[in-house]
């Protein structure tokens, strides 16, 4: 099977402060690698990984990993309306981006509106601790994770702990979200995309094939 064949794409936004450790999770997880020293991001960046959320049913994931530089926020809330998952990351050696979690949850929810985001509470650098570098504890983090309504998990880039874990927790529960209905695929939003109605949208079809359509949209959408 062609490794780039995919049913579904999931548009995925990395949320967090600068140097939390967004791109670090993403080269890890799309490429398997943790470079020592990593430019921070200007603007967005892009990554793309493919995933089985389900036998037969493959998933393209599309990263947007966003600066968190208050001097690029302009730019990456352009990105938050066309996303359906947001994995909000904060280092758990720094108390400051942990305590900015609220208001990038906050930020992206009343930017999104009427669509829904699918979200995720990550506590990067978890290979620190052992050096007596924590100082969010997994009580706080749990504790304000559900305060949110959201999962938590611990990770490390650098060990790779959990990373895999992460993205595809998130995955899972987005295609969950699509077949119970709280996501739903719409004209005009990306943050899902279905492959059978992107070939059928590609022809012009007639009077006769309306119905086929249909039919075929119901099952695309599970």
């Amino acid at each position: 099977m062609d490794p780039t064949v995919w049913q579904y794409q999931f548009r995925i936004i990395m949320l967090g402060d600068s140097t939390v450790g967004k791109s670090s999770l993403l080269k890890r997880y799309t490429e398997d690698l943790f470079p020592e020293s990593l430019s921070q991001t200007l603007g967005v960046d892009f990554y793309v990984h493919f995933l089985e959320v389900e036998p037969g049913v493959r998933v393209k994931l599309q990263f947007w990993d966003t600066a968190g530089q208050e001097r690029f926020r302009s730019v990456t809330r352009s990105y938050y309306r066309n996303s359906v998952g947001g994995i909000l990351v904060f280092d758990m050696t720094n108390r400051d981006t942990f305590d900015h979690v609220k208001e990038w949850h906050d930020e992206v929810r009343q930017r999104v509106q009427p669509h829904t985001v699918v979200f995720l509470l990550v506590g990067q650098k978890s290979d620190r601790e052992a050096y007596g570098e924590r100082v969010v504890s997994q009580e706080e983090a749990e504790k304000l994770a559900k305060q949110l309504g959201i999962p938590y998990l611990e990770a490390s880039a650098k060990t790779g702990h959990n990373v895999k874990t992460v993205f595809e927790l998130l995955a899972q529960r987005v295609y969950q979200a699509l077949l119970s209905g709280e996501v739903e695929l719409q004209d005009g939003w990306d943050g899902v995309k279905c492959a059978t109605l992107q070939t059928m949208r590609s022809r012009t079809p007639s009077l006769g094939q309306e119905s086929t359509a249909s039919k075929s949209k119901k099952k695309c959408c599970g």
